[in-house]
C-alpha cells in the first residue's frame, strides 16, 4: 500500500511517466527521491505535523515532494498555478507552511511571491533558481536516499473556499500513523474500479486539484503506472490511450465534450479497447454527453459524487445510470439524509441538502464558523449541495452550494470577484454568478449596478472585465458582464442571487447543464 513496497518488489517498473516530457521514473527512483525529501524535510527541522505548499505545474518531481512529506509526516497543501501571487500568499499563510517547492516555469510568481511569505524558512525552486530560492534539486543531492528514523503519515489539506469567498484549508486525518496504512479510497478503487498493480492511469488535469492528485497516488500504492499530462488535449488524450494501453483514467465532464466535438475522423482513428474504467466527476454532466460517452466509449463510465473533504461518496456504473439518468450513484461511504431548512429529513423524491451520517470526519482548518455550518445537529455532514434521492436511494443533484460555480470541473467562488468590483468607482453594486456554457457546464458573469446607468455598456464591460483580470487570476473573473437598476437584495444586505440566475436559467429542470 506503498511506492516504497513495489520498490522492493518491482524496482525497474514506472510509476509515472510525464505524457509529454517523456521522463519515466521507476518505484525505485521514487522511493529514493522522496526518502530524500524526507531527510531534507528533517535537516531543515521540519518534523510530523508541519506543513509545506506545493506551488508547482505537472512536473516529474511532483510526486516525489508528496511521498516524500507523506512519508514524513507533513501536511502539504498543493496551490492552483493559476493564482496571483497575492491569492498564492494568502493561502501559504493560512495553512502555515514552513517551506514552500516551487518551479523555474513559475518564476514570475515566485519573484512576487519573494517578500509575502514571512511564515516561510525554506523557499525551494526546480530547474534553477532566482533570488531568494534555492535548488531543491541540490539540497536534495545531498541527503541520504534511506529512510528517516521517524517515518509516520502525512497526508494533504486542500484548499476550498470560505463563506467570505476566502479559501480554507480541508484537512482529513490520516486513518493511520503507518504510511502504508489502507484506507478507504484504495478500497473503493480496487472494489469498484478494479485498480491493481497492472493498472495504466491516465492522468489529464492539473495535479494541484484534490481528485488528479489523490487517485494518482492511490494507483502508486497499489503499483500500478501512472501517465501524467502536462495539459489537457482531447486528440492527444485518445492517442496516449492507445499507445499506453491505458486500463483507467478520471476526467472532468468538458474533457467529454472536447472528445465529442473533434472530427469523426479523429474520434475513430484510435484502439480505446484497454479501457477498463473512465472515472468522473467535479461537475454535472449533460445526460446526452454522457449518453454520446458511453455510447463510445462502451459501459466502462463510473461517475461519483464527493468533495475535498472526503466526507462521503456516491458511486454509479454505466449501467444502473442508463436506467437512472442524471443520478450521481448511491452511497459508498456515508449514509444519504435529505434535510429540510429546519433539519428535518425530507421524504424519497423530495429536495433537500445533502448529509451524509456515519461519513470521514473534517474540518476546515482555521475556520470554526465554516466547520460547524457543515454539521446537522445530529453530527451528519454536509458540502451544501442540493438533490432528492429516488425509491432505490439513487442521488439526484438539483443545485448546489449557494452561489459556488463550476466551470469546467473547477470551483469557483464569486464573492472575491464581487468584493473587488464594488471597489470600482463606477460600480454601485455588483454580482458574480454563473450562467450556462455549453462547454465547461457554466461560465462567470458579473451583474452590475453602476453608479450611473448612462455608463452602462460594452465600454464599461470591457473595463470591468481588465480590472478584474489584473487583480484575480483569470479563472475567477467574469466572462461578460450584464448591468441592472438595481439588484435584488432584502433589507437586510442579503443579495437574492437566484432572483439574477433564474433570468439565464429558464427552461432547464434544474440549475445544473
Amino acid at each position: 500500500m506503498h511506492p516504497y513496497v513495489h520498490a522492493r518488489t518491482h524496482p525497474d517498473k514506472i510509476a509515472y511517466l510525464m505524457a509529454n516530457g517523456g521522463e519515466t521514473v521507476t518505484y525505485r527512483q521514487l522511493d529514493e527521491r522522496s526518502n530524500q525529501f524526507a531527510q531534507l524535510l528533517r535537516a531543515r527541522g521540519l518534523g510530523a505535523g508541519d506543513r509545506i505548499a506545493i506551488l508547482m505545474e505537472n512536473h516529474p518531481r511532483f510526486f516525489e515532494v508528496c511521498w516524500g512529506a507523506q512519508r514524513a509526516g507533513i501536511i502539504f497543501t498543493a496551490c492552483s498555478t493559476r493564482l496571483t501571487a497575492g491569492e498564492a500568499a494568502y493561502i501559504i499563510g493560512d495553512c502555515q507552511a514552513r517551506m514552500v517547492v516551487t518551479s523555474r516555469k513559475l518564476a514570475d510568481t515566485a519573484a512576487e511571491l519573494r517578500d509575502q511569505m514571512p511564515g516561510v524558512a525554506h523557499r525551494m525552486m526546480i530547474d534553477g533558481v532566482i533570488d531568494g530560492y534555492e535548488s531543491l534539486e541540490a539540497a536534495m543531492a545531498a541527503m541520504p536516499m534511506t529512510p528517516i528514523a521517524d517515518e509516520t503519515a502525512g497526508g494533504d489539506m486542500l484548499y476550498s473556499s470560505g463563506t467570505t469567498g476566502r479559501p480554507k484549508g480541508v484537512y482529513v486525518p490520516p486513518e493511520s500513523p503507518l504510511i502504508d496504512a489502507d484506507n478507504p479510497l484504495i478500497q473503493i478503487c480496487r472494489a469498484f474500479y478494479g485498480l491493481g498493480e497492472d493498472s495504466r492511469y491516465l492522468s489529464p488535469a492539473p495535479l494541484y486539484h484534490a481528485a488528479p492528485l489523490r487517485f494518482n497516488m492511490t494507483v502508486m500504492r497499489v503499483g500500478g503506472t501512472c501517465v501524467v499530462m502536462e495539459e489537457f488535449d482531447a486528440a492527444r488524450y485518445l492517442e496516449l490511450v492507445e499507445q499506453h494501453r491505458i486500463t483507467h483514467s478520471q476526467v472532468v465532464p468538458t474533457m467529454f465534450v472536447r472528445m465529442l466535438k473533434l472530427p469523426d475522423d479523429v474520434r475513430g482513428r484510435f484502439d480505446l479497447s484497454s479501457l477498463q474504467c473512465v472515472i468522473h466527476a467535479a461537475a454535472p454532466c449533460p445526460v446526452p454527453v454522457k449518453e454520446q460517452m458511453i455510447e463510445w466509449f462502451g459501459p466502462v463510465i463510473w461517475e461519483y459524487y464527493a468533495g475535498t473533504e472526503g466526507n462521503g461518496l456516491t458511486l454509479v456504473g454505466s449501467a444502473d445510470w442508463l436506467t437512472h439518468k442524471g443520478t450521481v450513484g448511491r452511497a459508498v461511504l456515508g449514509v444519504l439524509k435529505i434535510c429540510g431548512p429546519d433539519g428535518e429529513e425530507l421524504p424519497t423524491g423530495e429536495s433537500g441538502t445533502i448529509y451524509f451520517a456515519d461519513g470521514k470526519p473534517f474540518e476546515y482548518y482555521n475556520d470554526p464558523a465554516k466547520t460547524a455550518e457543515s454539521r446537522h445537529p445530529k453530527g451528519w455532514t454536509t458540502l451544501g449541495d442540493v438533490g432528492y434521492v429516488d425509491a432505490e436511494q439513487f442521488l439526484y443533484l438539483t443545485d448546489r452550494k449557494a452561489h459556488m460555480i463550476i466551470s469546467g470541473g473547477v470551483n469557483i467562488y464569486p464573492q472575491e470577484a464581487e468584493n473587488l468590483l464594488v471597489t470600482h468607482p463606477k460600480v454601485l453594486d455588483a454580482a458574480v454568478i454563473g450562467v450556462p456554457n455549453e462547454d465547461f457546464g457554466e461560465e462567470v458573469k458579473a451583474v452590475v449596478q453602476p453608479r450611473d446607468m448612462s455608463d452602462a455598456g460594452p465600454e464599461l464591460e470591457a473595463e470591468l472585465i481588465a480590472f478584474c483580470r489584473a487583480n484575480l487570476s483569470p479563472i475567477k473573473c467574469p466572462r461578460s458582464v450584464d448591468f441592472a437598476d438595481e439588484l435584488p437584495r432584502h433589507p437586510t444586505g442579503k443579495l437574492y442571487k437566484r432572483l439574477l440566475r433564474d433570468k439565464y436559467w429558464q427552461g432547464r429542470g434544474n440549475k445544473l447543464v
